[in-house]
């Protein structure tokens, strides 16, 4: 950016410093030229020329800053002021301009070794005059412009590198944050770094975005860290209890049938449980992860089939659907995990013959169940993971059915809540956008 600017800068100043230097030595030739026209003006002649000089001008020495003027004829003849010793070069087209055939010109020639200016016009009596002026002026002038010019350039090139480090400096101060932070986190793994982002611009959006992608990640590492350490919680009572049932049926020679039948029995139990365990903390684990399978997919049709499936693994319990057609965007497999929870939690909750009531409308499925209603204190936290509430730490589950829930609606933008159901007993929401909202 500083050697850009500088060029941008340097590039812009030659180019100023050219054409002023180009406009002031028009317009000074331009009034050198003026007086070698009044010059010529001030010629007198007579209308019979005589041999020698006769011209009405003062002959000072050439070089100063009054002009010299000669008389051309068109058979080569020079008349000079009296005592006058310029010469002043004559060409062919001179001789033309005396005879008629070539218009009035200007020229720059050297006269007596000076740099001067000649301007040769006819006169109506029929000979070429030759005015000169000397450009001393004109050339010393035109070079202490030139020198201040270069100065010039060269002070506003340096400036401009000065002055472009320290915008540059400023301007991509965010980057070098940017480039700080991201090695800090390479180095430390520490996501609590921020960067200080203010404006709307580029960049501020840059160190906004590198904040929020930070903050997701830290959260995702916390999440991850708070799912190992649940998960360990409660892995370890039902392994606790498969070790002890384990071990005692390993002296099972004291055991009667019974017992070893009842022993059996818990093992396989706490093996299913630990194994339900397992595949909800699988499920858990990837149901953030992006899944390029979202399809349309028929809500209604779809919820009627998870309830078949709950109607055979909790026979007891009485299903009804009410649904209405509706066309959702989503992971088909993943959707029916989460409306198969739904209906587990509610059969869990509700009592021996107790009705559960499934309604399928607008992209939402509702559940609700005939049990004992979710408490007051309960209703802000049973979406999350390993969350039990106290009525049901003596039944079976993992506490991981309605985080499911709640992860697979949020990542198909949408939500699911918990109320208490008028007349007794919990219902559950999960709300998806429909297919032309999606």
């Amino acid at each position: 950016m500083v050697l850009l600017s500088a060029a941008a800068v340097a590039l812009a100043v030659v180019l100023a410093s050219v054409i002023v230097f180009f406009v002031v030595r028009g317009e000074l030739r331009g009034q050198v030229d003026d007086e070698l026209r009044n010059l010529v003006d001030d010629i007198v002649l007579p209308s019979d020329l005589p041999s020698g000089g006769v011209l009405a001008l003062s002959p000072e020495p050439f070089g100063s800053s009054a002009g010299y003027a000669q008389i051309v004829q068109a058979n080569g003849t020079v008349i000079r002021p009296r005592g006058a010793e310029v010469s002043v070069p004559i060409s062919r087209r001179t001789l033309e301009v005396a005879a008629g055939q070539k218009p009035a010109y200007f020229t720059d020639e050297s006269v007596n070794g000076v740099h001067a200016r000649v301007f040769t016009t006819r006169l109506p009596v029929g000979v070429a005059v030759q005015a000169v002026r000397p450009l001393n002026e004109v050339d010393r002038s035109l070079r202490n412009l030139a020198i201040t010019l270069a100065l010039v350039s060269l002070g506003g090139v340096a400036l401009a590198v000065w002055l472009g480090r320290a915008v540059a400096r400023t301007a991509l101060s965010p980057v070098s944050q940017l480039t700080e932070a991201a090695e800090h986190v390479t180095r430390t793994r520490d996501l609590s770094r921020r960067m200080e982002s203010h404006g709307d611009d580029e960049l501020s959006r840059l160190g906004a975005s590198f904040n929020t992608m930070l903050e997701a990640l830290d959260e995702s590492q916390q999440a991850q860290r708070q799912l190992v350490v649940d998960a360990s919680h409660e892995l370890r009572t039902p392994l606790t209890s498969l070790r002890t049932n384990v071990e005692v049926l390993a002296g099972a020679e004291s055991l009667s049938a019974e017992d070893r039948r009842r022993l059996v029995r818990d093992v396989v139990g706490q093996l299913e449980e630990l194994t339900e365990l397992i595949t909800d903390l699988v499920d858990l684990a990837r149901g953030a992860e992006p899944d390029l399978g979202i399809e349309d997919v028929r809500l209604d049709v779809l919820a009627s089939e998870a309830v078949e499936r709950a109607g055979r693994h909790a026979p007891d319990k009485r299903f009804t659907v009410t649904a209405e057609p509706c066309l959702v965007r989503s992971v088909p497999a993943k959707l029916d995990r989460a409306v198969s929870n739904l209906l587990d939690n509610a059969a869990k909750w509700s009592p021996p013959g107790g009705t559960v009531e499934v309604t399928v409308r607008d992209g939402e499925v509702a559940v609700r169940d005939h049990g004992p209603g979710i408490a007051e204190g309960d209703l802000p936290f049973i979406f999350d993971r390993f969350y039990r509430a106290r009525a049901a730490r003596g039944l079976p589950g993992s506490g991981l059915g309605l985080a499911i829930v709640r992860q697979v609606a949020e990542l198909h933008g949408g939500s699911v809540v918990a109320e208490t159901a008028e007349g007794g007993g919990a219902r559950l929401r999960l709300r998806l956008p429909p297919a032309d909202e999606a």
